[in-house]
């Protein structure tokens, strides 16, 4: 199949991925719509304030023309408890002179004839002096409204004096002015009683009224809530869009989509263009929206302003804030971030809008350097574009700025620093800033998507021809974050990976390209760097991993080439590195003579392989069909044939039923199908499959078993797998990793051959129905005798049907007269058939496994306790099989006594203790290295603790 290049591929992926942002925006339709029509409930809310504020001003004698003012008759003094500005428990007032007797019947009368509420007398305090009184108010803040003072002079004078705060108070919109609403009643109520006991008639009519003069408004223009709320709400609005596309970047790049799509060849400018094409449609219906709505409520900054100008402000404006959050979304790795990220800008833009309001720093005083500086952050310069369009309307006089006025000066100066005309040309060029660096930090900065650029990758002509992907990069980023220490090279042990080491780097040197060869790994190494923890007064630095220490080998063309290994054993990590997500450490591979080392390299090995990776990758809100057609467009398939090809691989792994079905409904099985299906689309030359049958029931496994068997031709396969039946099955090599290092490599036959116990005999019984009152033991006991008479080996597994022998690889030259006489003797034994096999791919596996664990534990002195039933605890190493009993030497047994020890793996990959046979002697050819003994123990004194010892056999 021909897959499309250039120019078509990059208009195909941009479709595919502009239809996978519009799909998953529909089917998101909360918050698109929120995006869209945020303006709305900001328009209105802004509406409401001012409606609001237009009806407490015309409640307000200030807006209004009084020609006829109301006249106030007598008013009463107001409990304390009415006044704004005191505190409880407070007092209706004070006063000072109670060493006078009149003074103090005329405060009695004051109280008593109080109109329409007598005063009661635990609202008042009374004083000598005038200074007590001082005293007191100082004392006890904001507990009363006034103070009155009188003096009595002589029998026909009586002095008086009112004291009090004259500022006015707000409150919840209205004001209080203590003039009118304290001083004038007390200063009434005084001069009332003092002239009735002046003329001793407690009856004498006190008639008083006052209005204010007749007069104009005091204010005749109310401020504009928009001029006051527009900013904040306007920039709360873009914030909208703004955190919405920083999350989704950062979603797609946490969930590894993005290293997904990166993996199957998808080009940066496809990525990046598809995201601003769309976000820029949303952005575009979102601010004409706005303005719609601020004409629709008739606000004067949208109907005396040009549209246009008012339209391209907030266009732009949100533009600006997209190239930000492209940029962000480099640096952020984590959704739950990209709130935060995005309330943190709102917060900085809320700020700088009020320094913009200052004119700061768009004036001729400030250099043009600041100006620059200060204009690289959208909200700045969106501000200043802001307060100039609300500055040209805010009064009702104000005609707006025209189009064609665009240009011109605010206030008609004749030359100036900021005019909108700038503010748009300022917001083309940060965009342009934003979105370049957002596009440069992509291809440098180290993320989950893969192999970064080095810095100055566009200086590279390779970067644009193409060319040059087997040449290794240097100078890139890592380079500037630390280095780690190299993997030290260690010989193999192993006879096979030795001469494949030797075949690999001889053909290194020769520079031999064999046409035959997909893969050619050269020394491939990856370290992870330690950690520094800052704890309590201390630091704590964690040593380098080692994932993966000098990998050589070959993997030819159609073969599949399974890579088995325990948890941590950098199978995983070794893929990584071969499709680029993780940068190696040192050497290399080649892949059809493309370096991984090359960004370039990279780049070409992406369009020829496919992945299924060890954890589903995939879009919940997408169905299986919907992947393969975007994964298909991706990869280059022509159009005509992607509907069809994506029919195919589904009915292959037999989801045509859920093709239509959201993959986030699917079951763990199903998602690991279309996840193989997506590895095979495009008919790529290479395919890694990292566990692909995980979470699949038997039936299915052996139908996707069948469709990996039928993609072997023309192609070359990675497999990665658990399952020991699996890769038996499939495989044409095997390697098996263990600690980072591969420790065997071959066919299944080499393998069992060489690292199996030995031989395995199946002995199958003819059915007796006179035996059912007989044992197992009892019926087969001549052919177990006759099995421990001639090889030394007694029965794995016995039942009345047939019976398991392991017979050892040293006995292997006594098989072909064993089995010809016990085929002799089969009516004598009741066989029905013999079968003789290899061990078992699995107990090669744990083989290998465990002398890895036991080179590891006796280097780095990892110890387990091994309980016997004796009652000893003996100390061993982790993986050791042969373990000697210390001090257990005696006559009979001179070399003393050892236990088999039986290792599986728990859960989570470790090697654990299954179980030991009992006591056996310890072979007399055999040295044994007995640890240092304090004391010379017998057998059955010895104390837990003790130090087994490592025996090799």
């Amino acid at each position: 199949m021909i897959l499309q290049e250039g120019l078509p591929l990059l208009y195909q992926q941009f479709t595919a991925l502009f239809g996978k942002n519009l799909l998953l925006s529909w089917r998101n339709k909360r918050a698109t719509c929120l995006q869209i029509f945020s303006s709305f409930f900001f328009i209105l809310l802004i509406f409401c304030i001012e409606e609001a504020m237009k009806a407490s001003d015309a409640s307000s004698s200030a807006y209004k023309n009084i020609t006829d003012p109301t006249l106030l008759v007598s008013p009463p003094i107001l409990p304390c408890e009415d006044k704004f500005f005191v505190k409880l428990p407070c007092y209706d007032f004070v006063w000072s002179g109670n060493n006078s007797r009149r003074v103090t019947d005329i405060v009695s009368a004051i109280m008593a004839n109080n109109p329409g509420r007598p005063i009661p007398t635990n609202k008042v305090q009374s004083f000598k002096e005038p200074d007590e009184v001082d005293t007191w108010l100082l004392s006890h803040p904001l507990q009363v409204p006034g103070a009155l003072h009188f003096v009595e002079r002589n029998a026909s004078v009586i002095s008086y004096g009112v004291q009090t705060n004259s500022s006015s108070e707000s409150k919840r919109g209205q004001t209080e002015d203590p003039t009118f609403k304290f001083l004038v009643p007390l200063q009434v109520a005084a001069e009332r009683e003092i002239a009735r006991s002046l003329l001793g008639d407690p009856n004498f009519g006190w008639g008083l009224g006052f209005k204010e003069f007749a007069r104009p408004a005091i204010i005749t223009e109310t401020t504009s809530a928009l001029s006051v709320m527009g900013p904040v709400f306007f920039l709360a609005f873009s914030m909208f869009g703004f955190v919405l596309q920083l999350g989704a970047l950062v979603t797609e790049k946490e969930l590894k989509l993005r290293q997904a799509m990166t993996m199957m060849g998808v080009y940066d400018s496809a990525y990046w263009l598809s995201w601003l094409t769309w976000e820029g449609i949303l952005t575009l219906v979102s601010s004409l929206f706005l303005v719609l709505f601020g004409m629709i409520f008739r606000f004067d900054f949208f109907l005396k302003n040009s549209f246009v100008l008012v339209f391209l402000l907030f266009l732009l404006f949100q533009f600006n804030m997209i190239g930000l959050a492209f940029a962000l979304s480099s640096i952020i790795s984590k959704s739950s971030s990209a709130t935060t990220v995005g309330f943190l800008v709102f917060l900085i833009g809320f700020i700088t809008q009020f320094v913009s309001a200052t004119g700061f720093p768009y004036s001729s005083s400030y250099a043009v350097s600041r100006r620059v500086m200060w204009s690289l952050f959208p909200p700045n310069t969106f501000s200043a574009g802001l307060k100039l369009l609300l500055d040209a309307t805010s009064t009702p006089k104000s005609s707006g700025i025209s189009w064609s006025n665009r240009a011109v000066c605010e206030g008609g100066q004749a030359t100036c620093v900021i005019s909108i005309n700038i503010i748009y040309q300022w917001l083309l060029g940060t965009f342009l800033f934003w979105f370049v660096l957002a596009i440069y930090f992509d291809n440098i900065i180290p993320n989950a998507s893969g192999v970064r650029k080095p810095i100055f990758y566009f200086l590279a002509p390779g970067y644009w021809t193409g060319k040059g992907g087997n040449k290794v990069e240097e100078g890139s980023i890592f380079s500037c974050v630390g280095s780690v220490p190299l993997v030290e090279h260690n010989t193999p042990n192993d006879k096979d990976v030795l001469e494949e080491e030797t075949e690999v780097k001889q053909q290194a040197m020769d520079g031999i390209a064999d046409p035959n060869i997909a893969v050619q790994i050269h020394g491939l190494a990856k370290t992870y760097p330690g950690t520094t923890k800052l704890g309590c007064c201390k630091c704590t630095k964690t040593s380098p991993f080692h994932a993966v220490k000098g990998l050589w080998m070959n993997i030819a063309k159609d073969q599949l080439f399974c890579l088995l290994g325990p948890n941590g054993a950098g199978k995983t990590t070794t893929i990584s590195c071969l499709t680029g997500i993780n940068p190696v450490t040192g050497g290399d591979a080649l892949i059809y003579g493309d370096s991984i080392r090359s960004s370039v390299g990279i780049s070409n090995i992406r369009k020829m392989i496919g992945v299924c990776p060890q954890f589903d990758i995939l879009w919940d809100a997408l169905s299986s069909e919907q992947h393969l057609h975007l994964f298909a467009s991706i990869k280059g398939l022509p159009p005509a044939s992607i509907k069809s090809t994506a029919e195919k691989l589904l009915a292959d792994v037999k989801l045509t039923g859920a093709a239509k079905v959201r993959a986030g409904s699917y079951s763990g099985g199903m998602k690991r199908r279309l996840s193989v299906a997506v590895a095979l689309i495009g008919d790529p030359k290479l395919v890694f499959l990292d566990e692909p049958t995980t979470g699949m029931d038997p039936i299915t496994r052996r139908h996707v078993w069948d469709i990996i068997q039928e993609s072997k031709k023309g192609r070359a396969i990675i497999l990665t797998t658990h399952s020991m039946e699996e890769a038996d099955i499939l495989s044409d090599r095997i390697g098996i990793m263990a600690k980072g290092r591969l420790r065997c490599i071959g066919t299944s036959i080499r393998l069992k051959s060489r690292f199996g116990t030995g031989f395995v005999a199946t002995v199958s019984f003819i059915e007796n129905k006179n035996d059912n009152n007989i044992g197992v033991g009892a019926s087969h006991e001549p052919l177990k005798k006759f099995f421990k008479e001639h090889l030394k080996v007694e029965p794995t597994e016995e039942n009345k049907a047939f019976m398991t022998f392991v017979i050892p690889h040293d006995k292997e030259n006594l098989l072909t007269g064993f089995f010809e006489e016990l085929q002799n003797r089969e009516s004598e034994f009741g066989i029905s058939d013999i079968q003789l096999g290899l061990a078992t791919l699995e107990e090669v596996f744990l083989n290998i496994a465990r002398q890895a664990e036991l080179e590891s534990a006796t280097a780095e002195g990892n110890m387990v306790t091994l309980e016997l039933a004796s009652g000893i605890s003996l100390e061993i190493p982790v993986g050791a099989r042969f373990v000697g009993i210390p001090d257990t030497e005696n006559a009979e047994n001179p070399s003393g006594v050892m236990v088999e020890v039986y290792w599986q793996q728990d859960g989570s990959g470790s090697m654990c203790i299954s179980g030991h046979s009992s006591e056996m002697r310890v072979p007399q050819n055999v040295p044994v290295t007995r640890p240092p003994s304090p004391n010379a123990l017998g057998h059955k004194s010895l104390r837990q603790g003790v130090r087994g010892i490592v025996i090799d056999l």
